[in-house]
């Protein structure tokens, strides 16, 4: 099936006189009819849920839909995004050992690899684009267990080289882990560019009303964790279940059998059942809302790199003088960018607060992806634990404004920011 009939039919298969819209399971436990059943199923040796903690009926729909979606063998629903990115990272990654990641990641990814995972021991090695080939690899050593990039980073809206950067992961024998936030697999299917796993933040247009937080692990199941003795988690006794080997149990679901089993249930970064029942309604829709979102964000980009006599610049990768154009071509369905345009304002942070102010239409909020037109100032808010440097590095500046275009009639998103763009001379 395509995308669009994967959103509205994948995951949940009712049966004859059985609900026809996903059940939301509000339980925490399951009755089993023995002992014996139960022991099987903590052993890992029989399917079923035994505690919601770690898994639940109406979160396993959304997780199989959304697996459906990337075309991976196996998915995880996460509490949030964040809990998301660490647990991909953390399944393979233990102290000492040492990770590359794109220094143009989200704000808040940066500073959980760069921060708080070092406090565990867990190095985050930082690459970019204009480092050749051969400085990228210099970065790597024997304790470097994988490659994160984001497919649309988010904001500075550069896209991911993968042509580039899977080969190079892979050359040193680690995966490449993929944020596809922006991008959803609606526009970008990581898998078929060269990625392993993908996660998501699936507040963002997954859900797209801004009513859930939650976060995506999805396993490609294309990895070799056995070839070169890098991922002992995955293929040596786990004592804590008995001793099960995932490589042996689980073939090319280990990756993802091991993120539910071992750190799900030790972490508790649990989704709730109500929690997946909405972010499915939100994904049903999701075909029809990245593709209003990707027009009408289009057609902003185009008046904003109209307006030079006050915006400095405008990125947007749908634009064809944008230096992200033919990525953007290769790697996103038809050259949609999904919904967000970034740009700078002349005369820095006061001009570009002076803008937010003036909007109507358009919410300044901590947030973006939504189906309302949003506006932020990353600088002064979601990005401010960055340093000038590191903000330099992500392709932020003072007057740098993140304009997340809703699903509104684009005629009316664009007259708010005309009448904003009047009140700054």
């Amino acid at each position: 099936m395509e995308r669009a009939t994967l959103c509205v039919q994948a995951g949940y298969k009712p049966g004859n006189g059985e609900a026809r819209v996903l059940p939301i399971y509000q339980s925490t436990t399951y009755k089993y009819n023995s002992a014996a059943e139960l022991a099987a199923l903590f052993d890992l040796e029989s399917p079923g849920h035994m505690y919601t903690r770690i898994s639940n009926p109406t979160v396993e729909c959304v997780e199989k839909k959304v697996a459906e979606l990337e075309g991976g063998v196996g998915a995880m629903m996460t509490s949030s995004g964040q809990a998301a990115s660490f647990i991909s990272v953390f399944n393979i990654a233990s102290a000492g050992d040492n990770f590359i990641m794109m220094g143009n990641l989200y704000g808040g990814t940066t500073n959980l690899f760069l921060v708080t995972m070092k406090r565990m021991g867990i190095e985050a090695r930082v690459v970019d684009e204009s480092m050749s080939d051969e400085e990228i690899l210099s970065r790597f050593d024997d304790r470097t267990r994988l490659f994160f990039g984001e497919t649309i980073a988010n904001p500075s809206l550069t896209v991911f080289d993968f042509d580039r950067f899977a080969p190079l992961a892979h050359s040193k024998g680690v995966p490449l882990i993929i944020d596809n936030t922006f991008a959803t697999p609606i526009l970008c299917r990581p898998f078929e560019h060269g990625a392993d796993i993908v996660v998501h933040s699936s507040t963002k247009y997954m859900d797209g009303h801004a009513v859930v937080v939650g976060g995506m692990i999805v396993d490609g199941g294309t990895f070799d964790w056995t070839k070169g003795g890098k991922y002992p988690e995955l293929t040596e006794p786990d004592e804590s279940y008995h001793g099960v080997v995932y490589t042996k149990a689980f073939g090319n679901a280990a990756y993802i059998t091991k993120a539910r089993t071992q750190l799900m249930r030790d972490l508790g970064a649990t989704p709730q059942p109500m929690t997946a029942f909405l972010l499915n309604l939100g994904l049903e829709t999701l075909d029809l809302r990245i593709r209003r979102h990707s027009e009408n964000a289009m057609k902003v980009a185009e008046y904003l790199e109209s307006r030079k006599d006050l915006i400095e610049s405008v990125s947007y990768p749908g634009l064809p003088g944008s230096p992200e154009h033919e990525k953007a071509l290769k790697y996103l369905d038809g050259g949609l960018c999904s919904g967000v345009v970034s740009f700078s304002m002349k005369g820095g942070r006061d001009a570009a607060m002076k803008f937010m102010d003036s909007l109507s239409l358009a919410s300044i909020v901590v947030h973006v992806a939504d189906a309302r037109t949003s506006v932020l100032n990353p600088a002064s808010t979601t990005h401010r634990q960055l340093s000038d440097e590191m903000l330099r590095e992500a392709g932020i500046d003072p007057g740098f404004v993140r304009f997340s275009v809703g699903i509104e009639d684009v005629g009316d998103i664009i007259e708010d920011i005309q009448g904003a763009l009047e009140k700054c001379r």
